[in-house]
């Protein structure tokens, strides 16, 4: 399950990312409504969340294009506009939820795991490759039919590397994912995960890209 943060904050947006993808989610970020567009074009998510206040366009006619164009993803605005007419016209250009700052991040995953499962079934959360299934919602991985056990930063590698399938996926794009506030980008910390990976569920499922990054193996 991969979610969408538009958001040109560059504190804010670190900190949703940090605290969604330690939820195991997927997640991707933009700053500015272009970039925005580019994913979108380019890319299928279960929600965005979707910033108003952006530097090179209103968030609201960003969503109301989307829409235009038939894109019916959920979108959760985050905003300081706080007045009921801002809030109606919000939703009245296509927003599915609306959340305005400050806001507690328990409210935001909230709020984020109740328009996923309005908007989606089971089985959009479930990622099948060769012999690999993961359930995103439940987070849990089976191989041939069998549950295997991994750690919660196990299960985030391993979640950006099936929605990536077959596709080389950065190391910087997979140490994003790991990495909070406290963490040193300079330690081998991916290493250790994939490495417990490839312990659990076989030496050849992932394949290591010299100078970029990593590859799930389609033969596996």
């Amino acid at each position: 399950m991969k979610i969408l943060i538009v958001e040109d904050d560059s504190l804010l947006q670190k900190g949703l990312y940090d605290g969604i993808t330690a939820n195991g989610y997927v997640c991707e970020v933009a700053s500015n409504g272009k970039q925005a567009e580019q994913f979108i074009q380019f890319g299928q998510f279960s929600l965005i969340i979707l910033d108003l206040g952006l530097p090179d366009c209103d968030g609201l006619d960003l969503l109301t294009r989307w829409r235009k164009k038939q894109i019916d993803t959920p979108v959760l605005i985050l905003t300081a506009r706080d007045t009921i007419e801002d809030r109606v016209e919000g939703l009245d250009h296509g927003a599915d939820d609306y959340l305005i700052k400050p806001f507690a991040l328990t409210e935001l995953l909230a709020r984020v795991r109740a328009l996923i499962r309005r908007n989606q079934g089971t089985a959009d959360n479930v990622i099948c490759f060769g012999s690999i299934t993961i359930d995103i919602k439940q987070q849990i991985v089976t191989q041939y039919q069998r549950e295997v056990i991994l750690t919660p930063k196990e299960f985030v590698v391993l979640s950006r590397l099936m929605l990536k399938a077959g596709e080389k996926v950065h190391r910087d794009l997979l140490q994003n994912d790991l990495y909070d506030w406290q963490s040193d980008p300079s330690s081998n910390v991916l290493e250790v995960y994939i490495h417990g990976l490839r312990t659990k569920l076989g030496k050849s499922l992932i394949k290591t890209v010299r100078g970029y990054g990593y590859q799930l193996n389609s033969d596996h």
